[in-house]
């Protein structure tokens, strides 16, 4: 697990969130790099700790590529509904074209869960609603935070240990 620490640009009561990262595409490792970079970079966002990368089998159609996973979580002034944007922005600069569920992408950004923050909107659920079900977010959550609980689910680290990881291998950087 790596350790990285950016200066928040904007002041006001900074929240812990966690954000899933994922690409099968062209350099999936270095699109997560570039993509984490941006993250930090970002205002109002700090960036604290990434987990392990990871390798997983895509979902949904099976004629693509593995997929390259990791979560990270980071410290932030912003609202829920402003941090998605700043991560779909990230996602359009890096070549994300929105369309297939499921498909192949260059890079797919998730805010995960927000301190705080329980969303049922037409743009964002939060907690994400896939989250207890995936070994490729919940293995890599656990890394960071596995006593964190999930509302309706429980703690992340027994929910990772539970889940299937078949499919499921680190990276090594």
């Amino acid at each position: 697990m790596r350790d990285r620490r950016a200066q928040s640009r904007h002041s006001g009561a900074m929240k812990t969130a966690y954000i899933g990262l994922g690409a099968n595409l062209g350099d999936p490792p270095k699109q997560l790099r570039a993509a984490l970079e941006a993250l930090a970079q970002s205002p109002g966002i700090s960036l604290h700790k990434v987990s392990s990368f990871y390798r997983s089998a895509p979902i949904g159609r099976a004629d693509q590529s593995d997929y390259c996973n990791a979560v990270c979580s980071i410290a932030t002034s912003l609202s829920a509904e402003a941090l998605l944007k700043i991560l779909q922005e990230i996602e359009h600069a890096a070549g994300r074209v929105r369309g297939e569920r499921w498909g192949p992408r260059v890079l797919d950004l998730d805010l995960l869960w927000m301190e705080g923050v329980i969303s049922h909107s037409p743009q964002l659920t939060l907690p994400h609603p896939q989250l207890h079900l995936r070994a490729f977010v919940l293995v890599p959550l656990a890394e960071l935070a596995p006593q964190l609980v999930l509302p309706e689910w429980g703690r992340v680290d027994q929910l990772a240990a539970a889940v299937d990881r078949s499919g499921l291998t680190p990276i090594a950087e």
